[in-house]
Protein backbone atom coordinates (compact mmCIF):
# COMPACT_ATOMS: atom_id res chain seq x y z
CA UNK A 1 0.00 0.00 0.00
CA UNK A 2 1.58 3.41 -0.93
CA UNK A 3 1.36 6.37 1.39
CA UNK A 4 -1.15 8.34 -0.81
CA UNK A 5 -3.17 4.89 0.38
CA UNK A 6 -3.03 5.04 4.01
CA UNK A 7 -1.38 7.22 6.97
CA UNK A 8 2.37 5.87 7.77
CA UNK A 9 4.41 5.63 10.57
CA UNK A 10 6.56 8.54 8.65
CA UNK A 11 3.15 10.51 8.33
CA UNK A 12 2.24 10.98 12.01
CA UNK A 13 -0.20 14.22 10.96
CA UNK A 14 -1.72 12.34 8.59
CA UNK A 15 -2.50 9.65 10.87
CA UNK A 16 -3.53 12.00 13.87
CA UNK A 17 -6.37 13.20 11.43
CA UNK A 18 -7.16 9.54 10.00
CA UNK A 19 -7.42 8.47 13.69
CA UNK A 20 -9.60 11.91 14.47
CA UNK A 21 -12.01 11.08 11.26
CA UNK A 22 -12.85 7.48 12.39
CA UNK A 23 -13.10 9.14 16.00
CA UNK A 24 -15.92 11.50 15.47
CA UNK A 25 -17.72 8.80 12.99
CA UNK A 26 -17.31 6.24 15.68
CA UNK A 27 -18.62 8.30 18.40
CA UNK A 28 -21.67 9.09 16.44
CA UNK A 29 -22.48 5.43 15.73
CA UNK A 30 -21.62 4.19 19.42
CA UNK A 31 -21.84 6.69 21.92
CA UNK A 32 -25.45 6.94 22.56
CA UNK A 33 -25.47 3.01 22.29
CA UNK A 34 -22.49 3.15 24.95
CA UNK A 35 -24.46 5.37 27.23
CA UNK A 36 -27.40 3.25 27.23
CA UNK A 37 -25.85 0.12 27.60
CA UNK A 38 -24.08 0.92 30.96
CA UNK A 39 -27.14 3.17 31.85
CA UNK A 40 -29.23 -0.18 32.05
CA UNK A 41 -26.50 -2.01 33.35
CA UNK A 42 -25.36 0.69 36.58
CA UNK A 43 -28.66 2.16 36.55
CA UNK A 44 -27.28 5.84 36.10
CA UNK A 45 -27.05 8.12 33.26
CA UNK A 46 -24.79 10.62 35.02
CA UNK A 47 -22.46 7.68 35.45
CA UNK A 48 -22.68 6.71 31.92
CA UNK A 49 -22.34 8.97 30.49
CA UNK A 50 -19.49 10.50 32.33
CA UNK A 51 -17.76 7.39 31.25
CA UNK A 52 -18.02 7.56 27.97
CA UNK A 53 -17.07 11.01 27.75
CA UNK A 54 -13.82 9.68 29.35
CA UNK A 55 -13.46 6.68 26.98
CA UNK A 56 -13.62 9.06 23.67
CA UNK A 57 -11.11 11.18 25.38
CA UNK A 58 -8.72 8.35 25.78
CA UNK A 59 -8.96 6.99 22.82
CA UNK A 60 -8.11 9.86 20.54
CA UNK A 61 -4.75 9.69 22.67
CA UNK A 62 -4.26 6.27 22.37
CA UNK A 63 -5.49 5.76 18.93
CA UNK A 64 -3.19 8.59 17.77
CA UNK A 65 0.01 6.52 19.31
CA UNK A 66 -1.04 3.15 18.65
CA UNK A 67 -3.67 2.94 15.50
CA UNK A 68 -7.02 2.50 15.49
CA UNK A 69 -8.23 -0.82 16.73
CA UNK A 70 -9.94 -3.75 14.65
CA UNK A 71 -13.26 -3.00 16.85
CA UNK A 72 -13.31 0.95 17.42
CA UNK A 73 -16.93 0.00 19.32
CA UNK A 74 -15.57 -2.83 21.59
CA UNK A 75 -12.79 -0.87 22.34
CA UNK A 76 -15.07 2.42 23.70
CA UNK A 77 -17.48 -0.10 25.52
CA UNK A 78 -14.32 -2.13 27.54
CA UNK A 79 -12.42 1.87 28.20
CA UNK A 80 -16.06 3.31 29.49
CA UNK A 81 -16.94 0.11 31.52
CA UNK A 82 -13.46 0.75 32.74
CA UNK A 83 -14.27 4.02 34.02
CA UNK A 84 -17.29 2.88 35.59
CA UNK A 85 -15.75 0.98 37.78
CA UNK A 86 -13.14 3.64 38.60
CA UNK A 87 -16.08 5.71 39.06
CA UNK A 88 -17.50 3.89 41.57
CA UNK A 89 -14.24 3.43 43.39
CA UNK A 90 -14.31 6.90 44.64
CA UNK A 91 -17.87 6.97 46.05
CA UNK A 92 -17.41 4.91 49.28
CA UNK A 93 -21.28 3.97 49.06
CA UNK A 94 -20.82 1.96 45.91
CA UNK A 95 -17.48 0.73 47.27
CA UNK A 96 -18.98 -2.62 48.95
CA UNK A 97 -20.88 -3.41 45.59
CA UNK A 98 -17.99 -3.09 43.59
CA UNK A 99 -16.92 -6.96 43.54
CA UNK A 100 -20.38 -7.75 42.04
CA UNK A 101 -20.86 -4.82 39.60
CA UNK A 102 -17.10 -6.18 38.41
CA UNK A 103 -18.24 -9.29 37.99
CA UNK A 104 -21.63 -8.28 36.12
CA UNK A 105 -18.72 -6.58 33.82
CA UNK A 106 -17.02 -9.45 32.97
CA UNK A 107 -19.91 -11.61 32.17
CA UNK A 108 -22.46 -9.41 30.15
CA UNK A 109 -19.25 -6.94 28.21
CA UNK A 110 -19.09 -9.60 25.17
CA UNK A 111 -22.85 -10.00 25.12
CA UNK A 112 -23.81 -6.14 25.29
CA UNK A 113 -21.18 -5.68 22.28
CA UNK A 114 -22.75 -8.04 20.10
CA UNK A 115 -26.95 -6.91 21.69
CA UNK A 116 -27.01 -3.20 21.15
CA UNK A 117 -28.62 -1.81 18.10
CA UNK A 118 -30.07 1.28 16.79
CA UNK A 119 -33.12 1.18 18.84
CA UNK A 120 -30.84 1.52 22.00
CA UNK A 121 -30.55 4.86 21.30
CA UNK A 122 -34.03 5.52 20.94
CA UNK A 123 -34.99 5.07 24.99
CA UNK A 124 -32.39 7.65 25.44
CA UNK A 125 -33.55 9.81 23.05
CA UNK A 126 -36.86 10.09 24.69
CA UNK A 127 -35.48 10.62 27.88
CA UNK A 128 -32.58 13.51 27.16
CA UNK A 129 -36.29 15.30 25.62
CA UNK A 130 -38.70 14.85 28.81
CA UNK A 131 -40.89 17.92 28.82
CA UNK A 132 -39.68 18.05 32.97
CA UNK A 133 -36.57 19.12 31.02
CA UNK A 134 -36.28 22.90 29.89
CA UNK A 135 -35.57 23.39 25.54
CA UNK A 136 -32.12 24.19 25.87
CA UNK A 137 -31.34 21.62 28.30
CA UNK A 138 -32.82 18.49 25.56
CA UNK A 139 -30.40 20.05 23.30
CA UNK A 140 -27.56 19.97 25.46
CA UNK A 141 -27.71 16.58 27.15
CA UNK A 142 -29.38 14.93 23.57
CA UNK A 143 -25.41 16.43 21.82
CA UNK A 144 -23.47 15.48 24.66
CA UNK A 145 -25.06 11.71 25.68
CA UNK A 146 -26.36 10.65 22.50
CA UNK A 147 -24.23 11.84 19.67
CA UNK A 148 -20.88 12.06 22.31
CA UNK A 149 -20.39 16.15 21.78
CA UNK A 150 -18.39 17.41 24.49
CA UNK A 151 -19.24 20.59 26.30
CA UNK A 152 -16.81 23.21 23.96
CA UNK A 153 -18.38 21.74 20.84
CA UNK A 154 -22.13 22.11 22.23
CA UNK A 155 -20.70 25.45 23.43
CA UNK A 156 -19.58 26.33 19.81
CA UNK A 157 -22.73 24.84 18.29
CA UNK A 158 -24.99 26.90 20.54
CA UNK A 159 -23.02 29.87 20.75
CA UNK A 160 -22.93 29.62 24.97
CA UNK A 161 -20.28 29.86 27.37
CA UNK A 162 -18.63 25.90 28.34
CA UNK A 163 -19.99 27.01 31.81
CA UNK A 164 -23.35 27.77 31.00
CA UNK A 165 -23.52 24.07 28.97
CA UNK A 166 -22.23 22.57 31.80
CA UNK A 167 -24.76 23.34 33.96
CA UNK A 168 -27.53 22.69 31.90
CA UNK A 169 -25.99 19.50 31.59
CA UNK A 170 -25.42 18.90 35.20
CA UNK A 171 -28.70 19.74 36.06
CA UNK A 172 -30.33 18.09 33.05
CA UNK A 173 -28.56 14.65 34.69
CA UNK A 174 -29.52 14.95 38.04
CA UNK A 175 -33.09 16.16 37.44
CA UNK A 176 -33.64 12.75 35.11
CA UNK A 177 -31.99 10.57 38.34
CA UNK A 178 -34.14 12.46 41.16
CA UNK A 179 -37.15 12.78 39.24
CA UNK A 180 -37.23 9.32 37.96
CA UNK A 181 -37.91 10.16 34.24
CA UNK A 182 -37.35 6.55 32.74
CA UNK A 183 -35.42 5.95 29.91
CA UNK A 184 -38.12 4.44 27.67
CA UNK A 185 -40.13 5.08 24.37
CA UNK A 186 -43.92 5.92 25.55
CA UNK A 187 -46.78 4.24 24.36
CA UNK A 188 -50.07 6.08 22.60
CA UNK A 189 -50.72 9.73 22.94
CA UNK A 190 -47.93 10.33 24.95
CA UNK A 191 -45.57 8.87 22.30
CA UNK A 192 -46.77 11.42 19.99
CA UNK A 193 -46.14 14.60 22.18
CA UNK A 194 -42.62 13.32 23.21
CA UNK A 195 -42.28 12.48 19.20
CA UNK A 196 -42.56 16.17 18.38
CA UNK A 197 -40.36 17.26 21.16
CA UNK A 198 -37.40 15.27 20.02
CA UNK A 199 -38.16 15.47 16.62
CA UNK A 200 -37.73 19.74 16.93
CA UNK A 201 -34.83 19.08 19.16
CA UNK A 202 -33.14 17.43 16.18
CA UNK A 203 -34.15 19.97 14.02
CA UNK A 204 -32.66 23.10 16.52
CA UNK A 205 -29.54 20.88 16.15
CA UNK A 206 -29.49 21.14 11.96
CA UNK A 207 -30.26 24.85 12.88
CA UNK A 208 -27.76 25.89 14.98
CA UNK A 209 -25.29 24.35 12.82
CA UNK A 210 -25.95 27.88 10.29
CA UNK A 211 -26.03 30.11 13.25
CA UNK A 212 -22.46 30.62 14.72
CA UNK A 213 -21.55 33.98 15.50
CA UNK A 214 -19.07 35.35 13.79
CA UNK A 215 -18.95 32.40 11.47
CA UNK A 216 -18.76 32.51 7.86
CA UNK A 217 -21.56 30.81 5.73
CA UNK A 218 -20.52 27.30 5.83
CA UNK A 219 -22.05 25.18 7.98
CA UNK A 220 -20.34 23.04 11.27
CA UNK A 221 -20.62 20.11 8.92
CA UNK A 222 -20.51 17.59 11.42
CA UNK A 223 -23.18 19.43 13.36
CA UNK A 224 -25.12 19.44 10.77
CA UNK A 225 -24.79 16.13 9.28
CA UNK A 226 -25.37 14.58 13.14
CA UNK A 227 -28.93 16.16 13.18
CA UNK A 228 -29.49 14.39 9.56
CA UNK A 229 -27.97 11.09 10.61
CA UNK A 230 -30.25 11.26 13.94
CA UNK A 231 -33.31 12.00 12.02
CA UNK A 232 -32.25 8.73 10.00
CA UNK A 233 -32.08 6.80 13.55
CA UNK A 234 -35.43 8.04 14.63
CA UNK A 235 -37.30 7.05 11.26
CA UNK A 236 -35.50 3.64 10.64
CA UNK A 237 -36.16 2.63 14.37
CA UNK A 238 -39.80 3.94 13.71
CA UNK A 239 -40.96 3.58 10.58
CA UNK A 240 -44.65 3.62 10.85
CA UNK A 241 -44.17 6.85 12.53
CA UNK A 242 -45.02 9.72 9.23
CA UNK A 243 -44.07 12.75 11.00
CA UNK A 244 -40.17 11.13 11.90
CA UNK A 245 -40.01 10.29 8.13
CA UNK A 246 -41.32 13.90 7.77
CA UNK A 247 -38.45 15.47 9.11
CA UNK A 248 -35.55 12.66 7.83
CA UNK A 249 -36.97 13.97 4.11
CA UNK A 250 -36.79 17.76 5.35
CA UNK A 251 -33.01 17.87 6.64
CA UNK A 252 -31.96 15.64 3.65
CA UNK A 253 -33.57 18.45 1.53
CA UNK A 254 -31.98 21.07 3.38
CA UNK A 255 -29.18 18.77 3.20
CA UNK A 256 -28.76 18.75 -0.48
CA UNK A 257 -28.60 22.25 -0.32
CA UNK A 258 -25.22 22.88 1.51
CA UNK A 259 -22.76 23.02 -0.71
CA UNK A 260 -24.58 25.38 -2.79
CA UNK A 261 -25.72 27.54 0.15
CA UNK A 262 -22.05 28.67 0.86
CA UNK A 263 -19.99 29.57 -1.92
CA UNK A 264 -16.23 30.34 -0.81
CA UNK A 265 -17.58 31.70 2.46
CA UNK A 266 -20.28 33.70 1.42
CA UNK A 267 -23.93 33.41 1.54
CA UNK A 268 -26.47 32.64 -1.11
CA UNK A 269 -29.83 32.73 -0.60
CA UNK A 270 -32.38 30.12 -2.48
CA UNK A 271 -33.45 31.55 -5.46
CA UNK A 272 -29.77 32.58 -6.65
CA UNK A 273 -28.53 29.44 -5.92
CA UNK A 274 -26.62 27.52 -8.82
CA UNK A 275 -29.01 23.85 -8.47
CA UNK A 276 -26.21 22.33 -10.71
CA UNK A 277 -24.24 21.88 -7.24
CA UNK A 278 -27.69 20.30 -4.87
CA UNK A 279 -26.39 16.77 -4.12
CA UNK A 280 -28.91 14.42 -6.46
CA UNK A 281 -28.84 11.75 -4.03
CA UNK A 282 -30.01 12.83 -1.00
CA UNK A 283 -32.98 14.79 -3.07
CA UNK A 284 -33.91 11.02 -3.90
CA UNK A 285 -33.81 9.88 -0.40
CA UNK A 286 -35.73 13.12 0.51
CA UNK A 287 -38.33 12.31 -1.90
CA UNK A 288 -38.23 8.54 -1.49
CA UNK A 289 -39.03 9.08 2.32
CA UNK A 290 -41.39 11.82 1.77
CA UNK A 291 -43.54 9.39 -0.24
CA UNK A 292 -43.50 6.65 2.24
CA UNK A 293 -44.42 9.11 4.43
CA UNK A 294 -47.28 10.48 2.21
CA UNK A 295 -48.62 6.45 2.39
CA UNK A 296 -49.43 6.28 5.92
CA UNK A 297 -51.87 8.93 5.45
CA UNK A 298 -51.39 10.97 8.66
CA UNK A 299 -50.13 14.48 7.73
CA UNK A 300 -48.19 16.88 10.02
CA UNK A 301 -45.97 20.20 10.17
CA UNK A 302 -42.59 17.92 9.39
CA UNK A 303 -44.26 16.47 6.25
CA UNK A 304 -46.22 19.42 5.14
CA UNK A 305 -42.42 21.83 5.45
CA UNK A 306 -40.31 18.41 4.03
CA UNK A 307 -43.47 19.22 0.69
CA UNK A 308 -42.34 22.83 0.63
CA UNK A 309 -38.91 21.74 0.31
CA UNK A 310 -39.76 19.92 -2.34
CA UNK A 311 -41.39 22.23 -3.97
CA UNK A 312 -38.18 23.60 -4.53
CA UNK A 313 -36.23 21.09 -5.64
CA UNK A 314 -38.25 20.26 -8.37
CA UNK A 315 -38.02 23.35 -9.99
CA UNK A 316 -35.59 23.17 -12.95
CA UNK A 317 -34.71 27.44 -11.67
CA UNK A 318 -36.31 29.89 -9.01
CA UNK A 319 -38.31 31.18 -11.55
CA UNK A 320 -40.16 28.27 -12.20
CA UNK A 321 -40.92 27.42 -8.71
CA UNK A 322 -44.44 26.59 -7.99
CA UNK A 323 -45.07 29.25 -5.33
CA UNK A 324 -49.10 28.39 -5.38
CA UNK A 325 -48.80 25.06 -4.22
CA UNK A 326 -46.00 26.26 -1.94
CA UNK A 327 -48.75 28.72 -0.57
CA UNK A 328 -51.17 26.03 -0.25
CA UNK A 329 -48.97 24.26 1.44
CA UNK A 330 -48.48 27.30 3.98
CA UNK A 331 -51.72 27.09 4.64
CA UNK A 332 -51.84 23.39 5.21
CA UNK A 333 -49.14 23.85 7.74
CA UNK A 334 -50.52 26.90 9.87
CA UNK A 335 -53.34 23.85 10.98
CA UNK A 336 -50.19 22.43 12.79
CA UNK A 337 -48.14 25.33 13.30
CA UNK A 338 -48.91 28.71 13.74
CA UNK A 339 -45.50 29.84 15.06
CA UNK A 340 -44.44 33.64 13.99
CA UNK A 341 -41.72 31.81 11.66
CA UNK A 342 -43.94 30.16 9.90
CA UNK A 343 -46.35 32.77 8.92
CA UNK A 344 -43.11 34.72 8.02
CA UNK A 345 -42.06 32.39 5.56
CA UNK A 346 -45.96 32.07 4.47
CA UNK A 347 -45.98 35.52 3.74
CA UNK A 348 -42.48 35.16 1.16
CA UNK A 349 -44.83 32.68 -0.73
CA UNK A 350 -47.30 35.15 -0.93
CA UNK A 351 -45.58 37.83 -1.78
CA UNK A 352 -44.54 35.47 -5.22
CA UNK A 353 -48.87 34.89 -5.72
CA UNK A 354 -50.14 38.03 -4.66
CA UNK A 355 -47.34 40.70 -4.50
CA UNK A 356 -45.29 42.56 -2.22
CA UNK A 357 -48.10 45.12 -0.49
CA UNK A 358 -50.43 41.52 0.57
CA UNK A 359 -47.22 40.06 1.95
CA UNK A 360 -46.07 43.36 3.97
CA UNK A 361 -49.70 43.41 5.33
CA UNK A 362 -49.04 40.02 7.02
CA UNK A 363 -45.20 40.55 7.72
CA UNK A 364 -46.53 43.39 9.63
CA UNK A 365 -48.86 41.67 11.70
CA UNK A 366 -45.60 40.22 13.05
CA UNK A 367 -44.23 43.10 14.58
CA UNK A 368 -44.32 42.41 17.88
CA UNK A 369 -42.97 38.87 18.23
CA UNK A 370 -40.43 39.25 15.76
CA UNK A 371 -39.10 42.68 16.25
CA UNK A 372 -36.11 41.72 16.99
CA UNK A 373 -35.52 39.09 14.79
CA UNK A 374 -32.85 39.92 11.80
CA UNK A 375 -34.58 37.75 9.57
CA UNK A 376 -38.06 39.46 10.38
CA UNK A 377 -36.28 43.05 9.04
CA UNK A 378 -34.69 41.54 6.14
CA UNK A 379 -37.65 40.17 4.86
CA UNK A 380 -39.58 43.58 5.43
CA UNK A 381 -36.83 45.54 3.49
CA UNK A 382 -37.09 42.34 0.25
CA UNK A 383 -40.79 43.19 0.07
CA UNK A 384 -40.08 47.31 0.58
CA UNK A 385 -37.71 47.37 -2.18
CA UNK A 386 -40.38 45.04 -4.53
CA UNK A 387 -42.98 47.91 -3.58
CA UNK A 388 -40.80 50.39 -4.84
CA UNK A 389 -40.40 51.75 -1.13
CA UNK A 390 -36.31 51.99 -1.18
CA UNK A 391 -35.77 53.95 2.20
CA UNK A 392 -37.51 52.14 4.10
CA UNK A 393 -36.07 49.24 3.03
CA UNK A 394 -32.42 50.30 3.56
CA UNK A 395 -33.59 51.34 7.35
CA UNK A 396 -34.93 47.49 7.77
CA UNK A 397 -31.49 45.83 6.20
CA UNK A 398 -29.51 47.75 8.53
CA UNK A 399 -31.64 47.14 11.56
CA UNK A 400 -31.14 43.65 10.33
CA UNK A 401 -27.26 43.81 10.10
CA UNK A 402 -27.44 45.03 13.80
CA UNK A 403 -29.52 42.49 14.84
CA UNK A 404 -27.12 39.31 13.64
CA UNK A 405 -23.88 38.07 14.60
CA UNK A 406 -23.09 35.96 11.98
CA UNK A 407 -20.58 37.33 9.34
CA UNK A 408 -21.68 36.06 6.38
CA UNK A 409 -25.14 36.95 7.25
CA UNK A 410 -23.80 40.34 7.81
CA UNK A 411 -21.91 40.73 4.65
CA UNK A 412 -25.11 39.88 2.93
CA UNK A 413 -27.05 42.32 4.05
CA UNK A 414 -24.11 44.99 3.96
CA UNK A 415 -23.87 44.21 0.11
CA UNK A 416 -27.26 44.74 -0.36
CA UNK A 417 -27.99 47.74 1.97
CA UNK A 418 -24.73 49.39 -0.53
CA UNK A 419 -26.27 48.76 -3.30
Amino acid sequence: MSGTDAATPDDPVAGAAASDLLLARTVREESGKLVATLTRSFGSLDLAEEAVAEAVEEALRAWRVRGIPPKPGAWLLQAARHNVLDLLRRDRGMRDRLPLLAADVTVSAASDAESVDADERLPLLFGCCHPALAPEAQLALTLRAVCGLTTAQIARATFSADAAVGQRIVRAKRKIGTAGIPLRIPEGEERAERLDIVLTIVSVMYSEAHLVAGGDASADRDLAEDALWLARVVADALPREPEALGLRSLLAFHRARESARAVDGALVLLGDQDRSRWDARLLAEARVVLERAARLRRPGRWQLQAAIAACHADAADASATDWLQVLTLYDMLLAYDRSPVVRLNRAVALARVDGPEAALAEVDALADPLARSHLWHAVRASLLREAGRDAEALAEDLLALELTANEAERRLLAARAGR
